[in-house]
């Protein structure tokens, strides 16, 4: 299933794609996307719901950020050789544990809101993993049951915040709209396997990032297990698995940064795609 959150006439709801890639309203089955109705009983219900008699939400709906109420929002650094050797750093033996502010998230197709002082604004598309239940320093073997999909993140960056103020990276990952996901949360059973599916982004039609899963140092499980001995994972929660090579501090002889104007298209196998138009915050 493909699950989504939409605004119509300034009401939010719920929704889930149907087979012909429209929206069906869950308006009635279920309150919200969310922590409280990711759990496999309301998975398992709305699986066996049937699609086709579900209201048809008008085209003119907005899509919003594909989870509500996210607790925490973990992402993985350097998780691919290629970015890692890209970024000059090390290869790293265990996984790279930063966050972002949950404010930062933002719809698929929202603006993206660029500070005037910004100089080194980046992107990095990602396979995000949606937890489903809570997990608590559980064994690799059982952390897919943890999981109730997946979905699309951008993570998007600046770099001079990041990396030349001191401190930790969070400062240039948590900026208001910084952190898109969506357009859809694909439930688990949707993907049996999410280390072969293709992730790519593009600036202005230019593919800079070209990707695969595959290539992931640490898998799903791996990051699922390792990130819950230090906190505990609770649904709706999301971890952005780290990025391919391609983002615009890589890029040689001469480093490429989101300017005002542009565009950003990014997507992934069976995740979607976004669609953002990079504004000033003025």
């Amino acid at each position: 299933m493909k699950l989504v959150r939409y605004t119509l006439d300034g009401k939010k709801c719920p929704g889930i794609i149907d087979f012909q890639g429209g929206i069906r309203s869950l308006a009635g089955i279920i309150d919200d996307i969310c922590g409280d109705t990711l759990s496999e009983h309301y998975i398992e219900k709305l699986i066996e719901t049937d699609i086709s008699t579900l209201p048809k939400v008008p085209v003119t709906a907005k899509l919003l950020p594909c989870v509500a109420n996210v607790s925490k929002f973990v992402c993985i650094g350097l998780n691919y050789v290629d970015h890692a050797k890209e970024a000059g750093r090390p290869i790293p033996d265990e996984p790279v544990i930063f966050m972002k502010a949950t404010s930062s998230i933002s719809g698929p197709n929202d603006d993206v809101l660029m500070p005037a002082d910004s100089t080194k604004s980046d992107w990095e598309v990602e396979l995000g993993i949606v937890i489903g239940k809570r997990a608590k320093r559980i064994d690799r073997s059982d952390a897919r049951s943890h999981i109730a999909g997946y979905c699309l993140v951008d993570d998007l960056s600046e770099r001079s915040y990041q990396s030349e103020r001191g401190g930790q990276w969070v400062k240039g990952k948590s900026l208001d709209t910084y952190g898109p996901i969506g357009p859809w949360l694909v439930t688990r059973d949707e993907i049996p396997n999410p280390h072969s599916l293709s992730i790519w982004q593009e600036i202005d039609g230019h593919r800079y990032q070209n990707g695969n899963t595959k290539n992931m140092i640490f898998d799903v499980d791996e990051i699922v297990c390792y990130v819950s001995q230090f906190m505990t994972l609770l649904p709706g929660d999301i971890i952005a698995t780290g990025t391919p090579a391609g983002v615009g501090l890589g890029q040689t002889p001469d480093k490429v940064f989101l300017r005002a104007g542009q565009t950003i298209h990014c997507g992934a196998d069976g995740l979607g795609e976004q669609l953002h138009k990079v504004v000033l915050d003025e």
